[in-house]
């Protein structure tokens, strides 16, 4: 796989240069944790149904984004979830899998977006004029909608990952490697769900 692009930082101007453009924001979570996919989200939101409380959802609570997530994908003129896989985050690497993530989210969408705006400084391979944008996920309404229906959606899926391994607490933690999960880890050992490319989970592997 080739090596991802580095984007420059554009300005507002830059971006919304073309009145009534379908500007696709895309946005991932998932990269931190030793367990589950890597999830990314891919929304164009639409030009005259603003959503107010849009931000980065790290810095919403849980009840605010399922509101918010609920809201996004009733107004939204087109939005997608996609994921990459454990397998293919120990195979390519975590990079790679986050960016295929994002690739699979916007090439599902039912619209085909004029712009990509992708938050961070990496850019997925994709047929669309894309960029990238440090701080995206809190500066862009179009990234900040992504963000949060990426966070939602990987959310509910570590809390159904804890009902089937009720003894890891992944509804706590999310997979993160907190205290609590690799004493798990270590008390219970390896699931198929956890990374085993992450150095915390190869350790306790071997």
């Amino acid at each position: 796989m080739e090596k991802p692009e580095i984007a420059s930082k554009v300005t507002q101007l830059d971006l919304f240069s073309v009145s009534g453009a379908r500007v696709c924001g895309v946005d991932e979570v998932g990269r931190g944790p030793l367990a589950g996919a890597v999830v990314a989200a891919a929304v164009i939101l639409h030009p005259d149904r603003a959503i107010p409380g849009l931000a980065d959802s790290k810095k919403l609570s849980a009840r605010k984004r399922e509101r918010l997530a609920l809201e996004i994908k009733q107004q939204a003129w087109a939005w997608a979830v996609a994921e990459a896989s454990v397998e293919e985050i120990d195979q390519l690497n975590i990079l790679q899998a986050s960016l295929l993530a994002m690739k699979r989210a916007v090439m599902s969408l039912s619209l085909v977006p004029d712009r990509v705006l992708v938050d961070g400084n990496q850019l997925p391979d994709l047929p669309y004029s894309v960029q990238a944008i440090i701080g995206g996920d809190a500066s862009q309404p179009s990234i900040s909608a992504a963000s949060i229906l990426a966070k939602t959606s990987r959310d509910a899926a570590l809390i159904e990952l804890d009902q089937r391994y009720p003894d890891y607490g992944f509804a706590q933690h999310k997979g993160y490697p907190t205290p609590q999960h690799l004493q798990a880890i270590r008390q219970y050992g390896v699931l198929p769900v956890h990374r085993k490319s992450f150095a915390p989970v190869a350790k306790l592997c071997t």
